[in-house]
């Protein structure tokens, strides 16, 4: 059957036979017997299914990708240890030094940094796309050695809603992909593959997660793009020495992508995901659909609160019908934009740190996205390592506080906010 969301959230990934465990057991073990050489060998020339060792495969973690995959509408999923592993390998897959690729500028500082300096020094060249750029301009970022363009559905923290149908266009015009980072919204409020997109990765650290206990990531490929037809990736469409010389292409069909990024650069970088973290994951998927919907119904609250109140400069939230993004949330985020808010607290700096420091059921945190509402100054913290050029190009202001708002109830949430304000 076709489950929807909510559903999959709960039912996804694993279904028990009779006599089996009701809930996803943790297979916590980093090896698995086999009957013969012969069938080992099969696993490893990539000719059967199976798992042969953790670090590339294990059944819990194989479960959570599963439901992950069909959450987004996916044909195959592959998790990692953290979201800078996603980020990192969905590009390094189908990239190699000397080549390039296009990035909103809007993104999370600590993506910005691993594409700007991390990348930089492996050979492999990021070009930075503001969203004013005009399409002939973002065309002019292009040349034969362009591979992928990559772009935040809601960014991290200026809150911008990305034009999937005009970036995948873009891309697509270019011969190459277009890969979302789906974070913040979660396939509950947008599944980007239904417009255009190709490939998805998460932070599964943030709202997938949701109680802020494990850290982790995962990618996942929508089969969509045919990666033959392009003639820009040799690395799936010609052998694999490293594999006996299969093409990925031709032997994984769909999941080609997916399928090298796992058993190439997941077996030689060894990002893997622990399946004891997995299984905690994997509890908080089954409440996403339901913290999903409190988080942005109290965001929407505490948006609105914002920008009526007289300590407040400023109010970011694309859920709000005053916000430039808003006619793009109305269009890929119908249901909501989900519970991160930013805004500026008059006074600039120094007001924006009495604010936080007065705050009691909030907490500052370095994180985001979790059932506890939290507030950060991502200017001094997360995006610290940014230049003030850098900062500008990201949206983010020395006054911007960032605020995750949480599953509480509202009316206490509000309460914490305007005692700390009065203070500011």
């Amino acid at each position: 059957m076709d489950y929807r969301t909510e559903t999959l959230c709960i039912q996804g990934g694993y279904q028990p036979q009779n006599g089996e465990p009701r809930v996803l057991p943790i297979y916590q073990s980093t090896t698995y017997k086999y009957d013969s050489a012969d069938h080992l060998g099969d696993l490893f020339d990539l000719k059967a299914d199976g798992h042969m060792y953790t670090r590339i495969s294990n059944p819990t973690v194989a479960a959570v990708e599963e439901k992950i995959a069909a959450l987004e509408g996916g044909v195959a999923a592959m998790c990692t240890s953290s979201g800078q592993a996603a980020s990192l390998m969905s590009i390094f897959n189908i990239t190699s030094a000397g080549q390039n690729f296009v990035s909103l500028s809007t993104i999370y500082g600590g993506t910005t940094n691993l594409f700007a300096v991390t990348m930089k020094r492996m050979g492999i060249e990021v070009r930075f796309l503001t969203p004013d750029m005009t399409d002939e301009e973002a065309d002019a970022l292009f040349d034969e050695n362009t591979r992928l363009v990559f772009g935040e559905t809601i960014a991290n923290p200026a809150l911008n809603v990305l034009d999937i149908e005009r970036y995948a266009a873009l891309a697509h015009r270019h011969g190459v992909p277009l890969i979302v980072d789906n974070t913040f919204a979660t396939p509950v409020l947008c599944r980007p593959f239904e417009y255009g997109a190709d490939i998805v990765m998460h932070s599964t650290t943030k709202y997938m997660d949701g109680h802020a206990t494990v850290v982790g990531g995962v990618i996942v490929d929508s089969g969509n793009f045919d990666w033959a037809a392009s003639g820009k990736y040799p690395e799936l469409t010609t052998p694999d020495e490293s594999y006996h010389g299969v093409v990925y292409t031709e032997q994984f069909g769909k999941s080609a992508y997916i399928t090298k990024a796992r058993v190439q650069l997941m077996r030689d970088l060894g990002s893997t995901p622990q399946p004891l973290a997995m299984f905690i994951l994997n509890i908080g998927l089954e409440t996403l659909a339901l913290r999903m919907e409190r988080h942005c119904q109290n965001a929407q609250a505490v948006a609105k609160f914002l920008e009526k109140h007289e300590k407040v400069s400023w109010v970011n939230y694309p859920g709000l019908a005053a916000s430039d993004q808003h006619a793009l949330a109305e269009k890929y985020l119908p249901n909501g934009c989900c519970g991160v808010i930013s805004f500026g607290v008059k006074g600039g700096r120094e007001a924006a740190v009495r604010f936080m420091d007065s705050l009691k059921l909030a907490a500052v945190v370095v994180h985001v996205a979790d059932a506890r509402t939290s507030v950060l100054h991502p200017a001094s913290t997360t995006h610290r390592q940014l230049t003030d050029e850098q900062l500008v190009a990201t949206g983010i202001s020395p006054d911007m506080v960032r605020l995750s708002v949480g599953i509480e109830n509202i009316d206490d949430i509000l309460a914490d906010l305007e005692q700390a304000l009065a203070k500011a």
